[in-house]
């Protein structure tokens, strides 16, 4: 018995043009990706056009850009390259890009050109999350990931070795221009004036292009060093005159040995500390989850119980998450206008000025004190509280609502590293990661968007 099949012909042309919005799904991510960014502000982009002459070849349009590169990060495609050859590639790509096909440089340099415009449109989606009710500062748990930098581990070198290695680096270098003047004798004298081997000076340009960037890592790190005990003689100046005005007060001096104040003068990095010589912004950092060593930097983000909104995001080359507690609290009241019923944290954010301040503004705290804790009232406090049953169901709640958003963007969307390096850039990276992910709660919860 004959069979029969539908005609497959690829050599058929069509006698119609094509409709694109028949190509993919009205209900797909794309459609109301597109329907977002043409409801959002994107003016900090334009006028940047408006500055430059309109001579030359038309450029693609700078909503396009937008939302081909929001789809891609939403779906963990964040190489340009890939982004260039999914437009060609994969249908959603295509059509969102309305056909068209901006190479890799255009994707890179647009991205690079508007990183820090593409991050504000975080308070934009925000504001979103809020109006379609994913926003209720009711409870909000924050936390931090260590992301890799878009630097390799290998490619830092520590204080002690920077100063080996300069050392030999000059010896090698004054070899190589002792042996180059003495090859530059004995051509003279075989050929003439103006002739050289070329071998040598090769070698040498790249021994001094090597030194120069140990000299400029060693200089950071002494910098830092430097830095850092100016912070902390400034700390012991306060503690001694604290001192000395209580001593005189009561009358008698205390025992024991009093607050040194120490010299930036001779402050000096420790052995160990290290630069990288790809992104020196960059930190050596223990992953909490995998408990190993990464270069990179450690990522905050503030989310909300209710939808899993993020609700702040911030970067810092700080391994220790103790000092981020507040600036996060501080840029949720920033981004929304007020802070949260309750915030909890793991114990890594605990410190009694942190709880403290949070609480003096009226933000009931769950964020238990470290084994190490002293006994301060506030740790003692702090501790019964989270013995009780609404305080246990509180601070238990915390890594359903945080660890998940950390595990759909780098495990569901396979972003664990940075595309940029250097502080600034890579938490305007961030932002634009923490918004992508907003947006997905958003499509997800089926809310049509409206403007900001």
């Amino acid at each position: 018995m004959a069979k029969h099949f539908l005609p497959y012909d690829l050599n058929q042309t069509y006698l119609l043009p094509p409709d694109l919005r028949d190509w993919v799904a009205r209900d797909h991510l794309i459609w109301f990706l597109s329907d977002v960014v043409d409801t959002l502000d994107l003016s900090a982009i334009l006028r940047e056009y408006e500055k430059s002459e309109s001579r030359g070849r038309a450029g693609y349009h700078p909503a396009m850009l937008v939302k081909l590169l929001i789809y891609s990060y939403c779906v963990g495609k964040t190489s340009s390259r890939k982004i260039e050859k999914a437009t060609w590639e994969e249908v959603a790509f295509r059509v969102l890009s309305g056909d068209q096909h901006p190479d890799h440089d255009s994707i890179a340099d647009f991205r690079k050109r508007h990183l820090s415009a593409l991050a504000g449109l975080f308070v934009q989606v925000l504001l979103l999350c809020q109006k379609a009710g994913l926003v209720k500062l009711g409870h909000v748990a924050l936390d931090g990931t260590k992301v890799k930098a878009n630097a390799s581990k290998h490619k830092a070198m520590s204080y002690e070795r920077m100063c080996e290695a300069e050392q030999r680096l000059h010896h090698e270098v004054a070899e190589l221009l002792r042996e180059a003047e003495k090859v530059d004798e004995d051509e003279d004298r075989q050929f003439g004036k103006g002739r050289r081997g070329d071998e040598l000076p090769a070698e040498l340009a790249i021994r001094e292009s090597r030194l120069k960037k140990i000299q400029e890592a060693k200089a950071a790190l002494e910098l830092e060093a430097r830095q850092k005990c100016e912070r902390e003689a400034k700390a012991a100046k306060r503690a001694v005159e604290k001192r000395e005005k209580e001593e005189r007060e009561r009358g008698k001096k205390y025992g024991g040995r009093p607050t040194e104040v120490p010299d930036p003068d001779e402050a000096k990095p420790g052995p160990k500390d290290q630069k990288n010589f790809t992104d020196p912004e960059s930190r050596i950092m223990v992953d909490g989850a995998t408990k190993g060593f990464v270069q990179g930097y450690n990522a905050q983000a503030a989310v909300d119980a209710a939808s899993q909104v993020i609700v702040a995001a911030s970067v810092t080359q700080q391994t220790n998450d103790k000092l981020q507690f507040l600036p996060v609290l501080d840029q949720i009241r920033k981004n929304l206008r007020r802070l949260p019923g309750k915030a909890s944290a793991d114990s890594g954010y605990f410190s009694e000025a942190n709880v403290t301040a949070a609480e003096a503004e009226g933000v009931d705290c769950y964020v238990p004190p470290e084994k190490n804790a002293k006994k301060q009232a506030v740790a003692k406090a702090m501790r019964e509280k989270l013995e009780t049953g609404d305080g246990h169901e509180t601070y238990r709640m915390r890594k359903a609502i945080v660890e998940p958003v950390f595990g759909q963007i780098k495990e569901a969307r396979g972003i664990r590293r940075f595309s940029f390096r250097g502080l600034q850039n890579v938490e305007a990276e961030w932002a634009l990661i923490c918004l992508t992910h907003n947006l997905l709660k958003l499509f997800r919860a089926g809310v049509c968007p409206v403007g900001a």
